[in-house]
């Protein structure tokens, strides 16, 4: 996104779309002729967390779409922990594709839209274009590197944690949502997050049944296990990975990379698991070039 320029003024549509039984609140951009890039934000973030490359995509020729994924800000919040299983996500996605009048797209993901991009080009591989994903690591490659490497298992406390029922939403809303707005701020170089992108992150987390639903994605992991019908992506795949991600260990990149039949790898060592946030025009850069082949 250009300097001084606001949100507001980007050139984007706010609609409502039907996906596998809820209502996606979802950003549009660009000419509905061109060629779709679906972004999907990860926890704990809303369509915003993918702000500054919707300029860059439209420039390029691309029409976007940035969904709210289920649960989250103004997206339907279905109760339980059931509506929350990958599947169902995986599906909103399709369904999102379809009401834009495609049957494929570009898909790019950060964290657990991430992992939603992996499972949808697992399971409909012709649904999937191009894949672009962000620290979040292959499914395989996790489950296995979580099975047998210690430091990844401390690292992942915080996904056991969200198994407590109701104390992990309770607790994130207190004093302002002071625990989420850690999550966001703390890991990333000071100024990546301003007062004014964190007043939009608490009024997402604040909505009716936000942070329960949010918890839920957690919670839906281990009760209800589906694992994707193959392991090879057939996607082109870009994967970006900030090697100082506290959350995940840096060998799960090349790891997941393995599992791609036409992949890249790009790091940055410096950077986090917010590398969305601490280099955007560079990480907009090689999606950029990624999506165009």
């Amino acid at each position: 996104m250009a300097p001084n320029r606001t949100v507001e003024d980007l050139p984007i549509d706010h609609e409502f779309r039907d996906a596998s039984g809820v209502r996606l609140h979802v950003v549009a951009a660009g000419n509905p002729a061109d060629p779709l890039v679906v972004l999907l934000h990860g926890f704990p973030e809303f369509w915003y967390g993918w702000h500054r490359y919707i300029e860059p995509l439209v420039e390029a020729g691309y029409r976007v779409l940035v969904p709210d994924q289920r649960g989250y800000n103004r997206s339907g919040k279905p109760a339980g922990v059931r509506p929350y299983r990958i599947t169902e996500l995986t599906r909103d996605i399709v369904a999102l594709i379809r009401s834009d009048g495609y049957e494929s797209a570009h898909v790019v993901g950060h964290d657990w839209g991430a992992m939603v991009a992996w499972n949808l080009a697992l399971r409909e591989p012709q649904r999937v274009d191009r894949l672009g994903v962000v620290n979040v690591p292959h499914p395989t490659a996790f489950r296995r590197t979580l099975l047998g490497n210690r430091e990844q298992l401390r690292r992942s406390w915080y996904a056991f944690a969200f198994q407590i029922p109701l104390l992990p939403e309770w607790t994130a809303a207190r004093n302002d949502f002071a625990l989420w707005t850690r999550v966001l701020t703390e890991s990333v170089p000071a100024g990546t997050f301003d007062e004014a992108d964190l007043d939009r992150y608490r009024t997402a987390w604040g909505r009716p049944r936000a942070a329960r639903s949010m918890v839920n994605w957690y919670r839906a992991v281990p009760r209800y296990p589906r694992l994707p019908p193959r392991e090879s992506v057939e996607a082109p795949t870009l994967i970006v990975w900030g090697e100082r991600d506290e959350a995940l260990v840096p060998e799960l990149a090349p790891r997941s990379l393995s599992y791609c039949e036409n992949g890249r790898l790009e790091r940055f060592p410096d950077a986090g698991h917010f590398v969305t946030h601490e280099r955007p025009d560079n990480v907009a850069e090689l999606l950029v070039d990624h999506l165009g082949g």
